[in-house]
């Protein structure tokens, strides 16, 4: 993935995550002389060269092998299968096999690439484990070897720790189902299998709220219809919320730029990094189930004022054109002809148009972006999947300043542009990274995990494939194991 040169905000740094390192600049080079090519005689075919041989791994010491048959059994405490049988242990080129197929599974993921669907297009680099396998046998590093394989973010560090939390819960029975007539000592030691937190004087209604705004919910302390069935969610269903979560991380790059704009699609928030620390956050709009959001990497590079909405013609077809015509141009639409003899419907723009006033630009093949609304409603709301697709944003003048922040004739001149009504794009002084990212279950240091609502159903789908790809490639994983969902 490129690294773009990304502009720094002008905000109070918080708590971070990682670093990048420096890139050096290429040297200079001079243009190999131009070579004729030579074509093959009548008849004959030109070999294809064979690929290189596999980096040789030098035989494990018996110390190495007690080792690595003892890392192996690690799996499910990374996410990577429910539940691990006792297995006899893996010697020679069996245990190889089982070292290199569980660094990949570290590095890249469990699922592979050829398994995803075509909107989660956030894809991990190819990675081969082989050649750091072979130097750190060679050099008795194994253990440091290991450790480098699991991603650097603290969001998957915290999940591990919360993983352990959950299937102690799941080891000893899980928790019991409330009702609406739970007695108050009941919901509170409910509350506190998760929550450790929770004391036995502290305020009842504390308490739930608390719960509540773990999972995402309107903080009203009472117990809800909502607010039971996430508690009620079996602990299993959590656990495999938090495998599914781990596996995502596995698909970040191992380096982030520090200053970059993270979306989560399921919690329906933005947030603003500066030098990889979060400095900033708005609520969002996201898409709804029926019009996903999808998982990507790219760089805003520029933000259209007073844009108008060319809609496409999905919606267009499905929401506008059964109106009819009259209602269409009295709604102030224009239809417009497009150059093959069809129609096309375009908002102009003003303050009624859907994508408000603003819209950040990056390329992407789902043709979604960031853009304001003038339908303010939602943002108070704390159900906000309800975008075709594209991002709403709750403060798009604010962002748009940080972003222009470093270009003088552009620093604090946003809401000027905007006012003058005219249509312009105002490119960027330098590009921004932007993320679009489905975190469902996301935890605090102390393994405090919180959740939202799994609404594409990527987190089952996600459950599934791993466990298929664990049965088949991960010779210490019982035939008969699941994952935590139990479908």
């Amino acid at each position: 993935m490129n690294r773009p040169d990304l502009i720094r905000f002008s905000l109070l740094a918080l708590t971070g995550l990682g670093t990048v390192p420096a890139l050096a600049p290429a040297a200079a080079q001079t243009p190999p002389p131009a070579v004729v090519p030579t074509l093959p005689a009548p008849g004959m075919v030109q070999p294809i060269p064979a690929p290189p041989p596999p980096v040789p791994i030098p035989a494990l010491s018996p110390a190495q092998e007690a080792w690595a048959n003892d890392w192996l059994k690690t799996g499910a405490a990374q996410g990577l299968m429910a539940r691990q049988k006792a297995s006899g242990p893996l010697s020679g080129p069996a245990l190889v096999s089982a070292l290199l197929d569980r660094a990949k599974a570290l590095g890249t993921g469990r699922v592979d690439t050829a398994d995803f669907l075509d909107i989660w297009a956030l894809r991990p680099a190819a990675v081969d484990p082989r050649p750091g396998l072979a130097k750190a046998v060679a050099e008795g590093h194994l253990q440091q070897w290991a450790t480098g394989l699991t991603p650097p973010w603290a969001g998957y560090e915290t999940l591990r720790k919360g993983l352990t939390k959950y299937e102690a819960i799941r080891d000893k029975g899980g928790w019991p189902t409330l009702t609406a007539t739970s007695a108050p000592d009941t919901v509170r030691k409910r509350i506190a299998l998760e929550d450790s937190a929770v004391t036995p004087d502290e305020n009842l209604v504390d308490v739930i709220q608390r719960a509540q705004r773990r999972y995402g919910l309107e903080p009203t302390g009472q117990l809800g219809a909502r607010t039971l069935t996430a508690l009620n969610v079996s602990v299993d269903d959590r656990i495999a919320a938090i495998m599914a979560n781990m596996e995502r991380w596995r698909w970040m790059p191992r380096s982030l730029p520090v200053n970059r704009v993270q979306v989560n699609i399921a919690a329906a928030v933005l947030t603003v990094f500066e030098g990889d620390q979060p400095v900033s956050s708005m609520r969002a709009v996201t898409g709804s189930p029926d019009n996903a959001t999808p998982m990507l990497s790219s760089s805003i590079h520029s933000i259209v004022v007073n844009p108008p909405w060319n809609v496409p013609m999905s919606i267009a077809r499905r929401e506008l054109f059964p109106k009819g015509r009259a209602t269409l141009i009295r709604q102030g639409y224009k239809i417009v002809k497009t150059p093959e003899g069809g129609e096309r419907i375009v908002q102009p723009a003003g303050p009624g148009s859907a994508l408000g006033r603003l819209k950040f630009d990056f390329n992407n093949p789902f043709a979604v972006y960031l853009h304001d609304t003038p339908s303010r409603g939602k943002f108070s709301s704390y159900d906000r999947l309800a975008s075709h697709g594209c991002i709403r944003l709750e403060k798009p003048v604010s962002l748009a300043e940080q972003m222009v922040a470093a270009d003088p004739n552009l620093n604090g001149q946003i809401q000027t542009l905007i006012d003058e009504g005219k249509t312009q794009r105002v490119s960027l002084p330098s590009q921004v990274a932007v993320y679009l990212l489905y975190w469902t279950a996301f935890a605090s240091n102390n393994g405090t995990v919180s959740f939202r609502a799994d609404p594409y159903g990527w987190d089952k789908l996600l459950a599934q494939k791993i466990e298929a790809s664990s049965r088949r490639l991960d010779p210490t994983t019982a035939p008969s194991s699941t994952l935590a969902s139990k479908d």
